[in-house]
């Protein structure tokens, strides 16, 4: 059954996939990010929707469903994809990231929750995308991990809360993304350059959301990690 489904952080890595792979599907993708050109493109040639959003704002969240739910008439499934990943040593004190991973990777996913759940009264489906980094810590990595276990905090309790919603948290590990593009520092930066040659490619992980979006409605997958083989 084709389902509508909003897309967080959908101008790149595996937010982008994961739309290709789900219009591919038959389903109705509505994307969100801040790059209005990306999305723009992307949707002209996968034959979704999009607006503007910037994750961080409640208002703009609210504005975004809206904005689906007056092109589609509602919404099935929200993706909470959007994140950011600036790694350092704890030593280094870039606080600021550290503040916008808070902002990005958690206060994104609550907007997101808070916008969708009105509309979530007989059903519905949110699919939070954490890391592994929800289940292991490395150095560099700390604060990145914290928000990703919030990420699978929020959805667990979500899930106990709620008999008629359905909710998802996929961890992927090393997977190709923009992601590390955002790590300033050098010693962080070539770590990561070396842990990337493991990469997945991003429609590994736009795969299992469509395996789980896919699922009766009296199916919930409650959690997929998916890793590269050689990943420990």
């Amino acid at each position: 059954m084709s389902k509508v489904v909003l897309i967080s952080g959908a101008s790149s890595g595996i937010g982008e996939a994961t739309a290709r792979v789900l219009a591919a599907a038959g389903h109705q993708v509505f994307l969100g990010a801040r790059r209005e050109d990306r999305l723009a493109s992307l949707a002209a040639e996968i034959g979704g929707a999009y607006a503007p959003l910037d994750v961080t704002s409640r208002d703009s969240f609210g504005s975004f469903v809206d904005a689906a739910v007056s092109r589609y008439g509602r919404v099935d499934v929200l993706v909470n994809n959007a994140g950011v990943m600036p790694l350092s040593l704890m030593d280094s004190l870039k606080v600021d990231e550290w503040d916008r991973m808070v902002d990005v990777n958690i206060r994104g996913v609550l907007n997101g929750i808070a916008a969708v759940l009105p509309l979530f009264r007989n059903g519905g489906h949110v699919v939070n995308v954490a890391s592994v980094g929800a289940h292991m810590v490395m150095p560099t990595a700390a604060v990145y991990c914290a928000t990703k276990y919030a990420v699978w905090a929020l959805s667990e309790g979500l899930r106990q809360e709620r008999e008629d919603l359905r909710v998802t948290v996929i961890s992927p590990g090393v997977t190709e993304s923009e992601l590390a593009d955002t790590i300033t520092e050098d010693f962080a930066a070539s770590l990561m350059e070396d842990f990337r040659k493991l990469a997945l490619p991003a429609s590994a992980i736009g795969d299992a959301i469509a395996y789980a979006i896919s699922q009766p409605d009296f199916v919930d997958v409650n959690e997929i990690v998916v890793r590269p083989v050689s990943q420990r």
